[in-house]
């Protein structure tokens, strides 16, 4: 998810950083910036610490595909 990617190194965040705030592992942040699919609630949770909507992360060309899984 190159938006995650994006969101994060704009706010000066390493993904150490990011994975501190959010509560998720460094290694799954690593794989959805790198285009893994997401669980809904891991989306949530780096979408509160980056403090923006979930649908801020999704990018727009992927907001149709099933991309992200349910939890």
């Amino acid at each position: 998810m190159e938006r995650l990617r994006e969101l994060r190194r704009r706010r000066v965040m390493s993904i150490s950083d990011l994975s501190e705030v959010s509560g998720v592992h460094r290694n799954t942040i690593h794989r959805i910036e790198r285009g893994k699919p997401a669980y809904t609630t891991t989306i949530r949770k780096l979408a509160r610490a980056l403090e923006v909507e979930p649908g801020e992360l999704v990018e727009p060309e992927r907001r149709g595909e099933d991309r992200i899984w349910r939890s």
